[in-house]
């Protein structure tokens, strides 16, 4: 299994769940701060603590330390995954960042930081892990949002992105479910994560307080856990789900139902 933004959060969880039931991994992460994302990003060692938790349920992880923009760098990374771990059987591109700001607020470079790192970085993987599929079959999890089903606000670029990659794993279902590879999205609601833009939660309370409804959860709970959205990812690359493509998969507490 490939899983990218594995050093924590999301994808930290997403490895180890994969692993407890049954999967080697290979991880991959920046490891690196971006100049356009106001919170930190994970670190090496958030890195090499993925790998070991993984390795504490008899699992074997493969790590690099890549950006998920440079599509040939990526591609090295996996395969040098694949060949040490003997093949490929699933895909999972978790990595993603979020900017926060009104309409005029929001810069060029956010725009290109966010759709880089969330559209074409999720492009990237799935390119790097198909040629590994494309003789025996295999599934593609792409992690949207409930921000990829629902116009949010204050974070445009994020749910311009998000929208993109359904509307790219929907093409792709449709062009290799003749390799028997599956593509199917998921979308979750608020996870608490590293990814914490505190300007978000200004905006929302003191620029435009009316959009904070938008945000609410229909069930009572604020935020769901990462192993919510793990146990999804799980079912989309186990053969449960072996006739399932094109699937928006939420997990989001009711939030796209406001």
């Amino acid at each position: 299994m490939l899983v990218t933004g594995a050093a924590r959060g999301m994808g930290r969880s997403h490895a180890l769940r994969l692993a407890e039931e049954g999967a080697d991994v290979i991880l991959i992460d920046i490891c690196e701060s971006l100049p356009d994302i106001e919170y930190p990003l994970a670190s090496r060692e958030d890195l090499a603590e993925t790998a070991r938790l993984v390795s504490e349920v008899g699992r074997r992880a493969i790590s690099h330390v890549v950006d998920v923009r440079d599509a040939d760098a990526l591609a090295a990374a996996v395969d040098d995954g694949v060949s040490k771990l003997g093949g490929l059987d699933a895909s999972v591109a978790n990595a993603g960042v979020l900017t926060a700001g009104t309409w005029e607020t929001t810069t060029p470079a956010q725009w290109r930081t966010v759709v880089d790192v969330n559209l074409i970085g999720t492009w990237n993987t799935c390119a790097a892990a198909l040629p590994h599929l494309v003789d025996h079959g295999g599934s593609l999890v792409n992690i949207s949002s409930a921000a990829g089903i629902k116009g949010t606000p204050l974070h445009t670029p994020y749910t311009a992105s998000k929208h993109g990659v359904v509307g790219m794993s929907r093409a792709l279902a449709n062009e290799l479910a003749a390799q028997s590879i599956r593509v199917n999205t998921v979308h979750p609601t608020g996870v608490a994560t590293g990814m914490r833009p505190d300007s978000l939660h200004g905006l929302i309370a003191h620029t435009r307080p009316d959009l904070g409804p938008l945000f609410l959860n229909a069930m009572p709970i604020m935020m769901a856990e990462a192993v919510d959205i793990s146990n999804a990812v799980l079912f989309l690359v186990s053969d449960e789900s072996r006739y399932v493509t094109g699937l928006e998969f939420k997990v989001d507490a009711g939030v796209t139902l406001r």
